[in-house]
């Protein structure tokens, strides 16, 4: 099964968080943040939303930065994705 977003909206899969620090300590899975860093899955077409004509800045392959909260979680043949609007994508991570 393939996820196509529709609209403005965007299909992103998180990356892993690390699990060890810097410094070296191993950290457990309750004491790692949630990563806030994903990539592009998929993109919708753009179109007029809201009244406004919105032009899709993101491509697929884009390491992108993301609110913790923002979109909705979806779990399609046993892999966790996000949808979420191009306007909740922060920026993009090079």
């Amino acid at each position: 099964m393939t996820i196509k977003p529709l609209s403005d909206r965007v299909v992103i899969k998180t990356v892993e968080a690390e699990e060890t620090t810097k410094s070296g300590i191993i950290l457990t899975a309750a004491a790692q943040e949630k990563p806030q860093i994903a990539e592009v899955i998929a993109v919708g077409p753009g179109g007029v939303v809201d009244g406004k004509e919105v032009t899709m800045m993101l491509k697929v392959g884009d390491r992108v930065l993301t609110g913790k909260y923002s979109g909705t979680e979806v779990k399609v043949d046993g892999v966790e994705y996000r949808i979420v609007r191009q306007d909740d994508i922060l920026a993009i991570v090079e």
